[in-house]
C-alpha cells in the first residue's frame, strides 16, 4: 500500500513538471505565432531602488487567475521576467536577474489586472516589457526608464588672470540616464560655459563636472543645475561668491586711470570738435581774417603728450606685473631650498640622535663590564690573601713535624704557584681596567662632540628659518610699495 502511494505522488510530481513544461512550450509557440498588438507602449518611470508596477489590463476585463500570463524582455536569454500559470508562479527558465523580484496580485487578477511589480530596480531594468495571454492572443507593451539622481556641488577652482574673473566648478555623482549641466545667474539667466566633462562608472552610472568663470553682478549668486529630461529630474545647488573675490587692486588703479585719461581724450576732443566748427564759419566769412593754427597745435600737443602718458603707464604697469611674479618665484624657489636644507639637517640631526644612543648604551656597557672587573679584583686579592695565610700556617706545622716535611714543601710549592697566577691574573684584570677606563673616557668625548654638533645644527636651522622669513617680508614689503 506504501509503495502504491510513494508511485502515484512520483507520478504527479512527473505529470505536474510535464505540465510546466507543456506550458513554457505552448508559450513559445504562441509567441512564435501571431498576436495582437494593444496600442503604443505605455512608458513608466522608476528611480533606483524603488518599487515599481508596470501596468497591464485586460480588455474586456476579465477573471485571468486561471489563465497563462507572461512578462517578459525580448532582448533578454532567457526572455522571461514572470509566468502565471494556472494559480501559481512557475519560475523554471525564469532569467536570474528577477529572482525574487517580481509579483502580481491575485485579488487584481481577479478583474483581469496582470500588472506585473517589480522590486528594488536596478539599472539593468531600463526596457521595453511585453505583457501576454495565449488565452486571448493579445500583448501589451510597457517601457520603464530607470533613473538615478545626486545633488550636485559647487567649489570656487581660482582666479582668471586674463578676465579678473572668479572660477566656479560643479560637480555631480550617480546620474542615469546622461544629464545636463547648466548654469545660471541671480536673475536666472543662462551663463556661457564650456561642454562638460563626463564620465561612465562601472556601475553604468554617469559623472558629470563643469566649470565657468563668472565676472562681478549685482547679486554674485550662481547656480549650478544639473537635469534629466527623459526622467523629468533635475537637481541644482546655488552658491554666493564673497565680493571681495572679484577685486584685483592694480587691475582697479589701472582701469580708473584708463578711465580718467579717456575721459580727457573725449573732452579734448570735444572741445577741439567745436573750435574747428567755429574756425569753419569764421573761414565762410569773406570780411574776417584767417585764424591762426597755434591752439589747434596747442590741443594736438596735448593729446600726443596725453597718448605717451598712457603708453608709459601700461608699461610700468606690465614692468609691475613682470616683477611681482618674479618676486613669487623667487620666494617659492627660496621655500623650496630652505625645505631641502629643513629635510637634510633633520636627517643629520636623527642620524647624530642615533650615533648618540648607541654610543650611550656603549658607554653603559664598558661601566657595567668595569664593575665586573672590580669585583673579579677583589675576589683575586682575597683568594690571595687566603692563599698566604695557609702557606704560613703549612711552614708553621712543617717546623714542628720534622717527618711530614716532603708533604708540606709539597704543598707550599702549589700554593705558591697558585698565587703566582692569581697575580699574574690580577695584573691583566687591573690592565683590562685600565684600558676600559680610557675608552669609556673617548665614547664619553665622542657623545659630547656630537651632541655639540647636534646643537649647533638645531641653531643653524633655527638662523635659516628667521633669514627666510625675513627676505619674505622684505619682498612683501616691496611689492606692497610698489603697488
Amino acid at each position: 500500500m506504501v509503495h502504491i502511494k510513494d508511485g502515484f505522488h512520483r507520478l504527479v510530481r512527473t505529470v505536474s513538471v510535464f505540465q510546466n513544461i507543456a506550458v513554457f512550450l505552448l508559450l513559445t509557440h504562441f509567441c512564435g505565432g501571431r498576436s495582437q498588438e494593444i496600442g503604443p507602449p505605455r512608458s513608466v518611470m522608476a528611480m533606483v531602488g524603488d518599487d515599481v508596477v508596470l501596468p497591464c489590463q485586460l480588455d474586456p476585463s476579465m477573471n485571468a487567475v486561471s489563465m497563462t500570463l507572461e512578462w517578459g524582455r525580448p532582448d533578454l536569454d532567457p526572455r522571461f521576467v514572470h509566468v502565471w500559470h494556472d494559480g501559481q508562479e512557475l519560475l523554471t527558465d525564469q532569467n536570474e536577474a528577477y529572482k525574487g523580484r517580481t509579483s502580481v496580485s491575485i485579488e487584481k487578477l481577479k478583474h483581469g489586472d496582470m500588472s506585473l511589480t517589480l522590486s528594488t530596480v536596478k539599472i539593468s531594468d531600463n526596457g521595453t516589457y511585453r505583457c501576454y495571454t495565449p488565452k486571448q492572443s493579445k500583448e501589451y507593451f510597457v517601457e520603464l526608464l530607470v533613473g538615478a539622481v545626486s545633488s550636485p556641488a559647487i567649489s570656487l577652482a581660482g582666479i582668471d588672470k586674463a578676465t579678473r574673473g572668479v572660477m566656479l566648478d560643479c560637480r555631480s555623482e550617480g546620474w542615469y540616464p546622461e544629464p545636463e549641466v547648466l548654469w545660471l545667474d541671480g536673475e536666472g539667466n543662462l551663463l556661457s560655459a564650456g561642454p562638460p566633462e563626463t564620465v561612465r562608472g562601472p556601475d553604468d552610472l554617469y559623472t558629470v563636472s563643469s566649470r565657468v568663470t563668472v565676472e562681478k553682478r549685482h547679486s554674485n549668486s550662481f547656480t549650478c543645475r544639473v537635469q534629466q529630461k527623459n526622467t523629468n529630474q533635475t537637481r541644482e545647488t546655488h552658491i554666493q561668491v564673497p565680493e571681495d573675490f572679484f577685486m584685483a587692486p592694480s587691475a582697479c588703479t589701472a582701469s580708473i586711470v584708463f578711465s580718467v585719461l579717456f575721459g580727457l581724450l573725449f573732452v579734448l576732443s570735444v572741445v577741439l570738435s567745436v573750435w574747428k566748427l567755429k574756425q569753419s564759419k569764421i573761414v565762410s566769412q569773406p570780411e574776417m581774417k584767417t585764424p591762426t593754427l597755434q591752439p589747434l597745435m596747442e590741443a594736438e600737443g596735448i593729446r600726443e603728450h596725453l597718448m605717451t602718458e598712457i603708453k608709459k603707464m601700461e608699461e610700468e604697469l606690465e614692468k609691475k606685473e613682470e616683477e611681482q611674479k618674479d618676486m613669487t618665484q623667487v620666494i617659492g624657489t627660496l621655500s623650496e631650498l630652505t625645505k631641502e636644507q629643513e629635510k637634510q639637517r633633520e636627517e643629520e640631526q636623527k642620524d647624530m640622535t642615533q650615533v648618540v644612543g648607541t654610543l650611550s648604551e656603549l658607554t653603559k656597557e664598558l661601566e657595567e663590564q668595569r664593575e665586573k672587573l672590580t669585583d673579579q679584583m677583589q675576589k683575586s686579592e682575597r683568594l690571595v690573601e687566603e692563599n698566604e695565610k695557609k702557606v704560613n700556617s703549612v711552614e708553621e706545622e712543617g717546623d714542628r713535624t720534622a717527618n711530614r716535611a716532603q708533604g708540606y714543601f709539597k704543598l707550599k710549592e702549589i700554593l705558591t704557584e697558585t698565587n703566582w697566577n692569581l697575580n699574574e691574573r690580577k695584573k691583566e684584570q687591573q690592565l683590562l681596567h685600565v684600558n676600559t677606563g680610557k675608552l669609556k673616557k673617548k665614547t664619553m668625548d665622542e657623545v659630547n662632540r656630537i651632541t655639540e654638533k647636534k646643537k649647533k645644527v638645531e641653531n643653524d636651522m633655527e638662523q635659516m628659518k628667521k633669514q627666510l622669513e625675513e627676505i619674505q617680508r622684505k619682498l612683501e614689503s616691496e611689492r606692497g610699495g610698489r603697488k
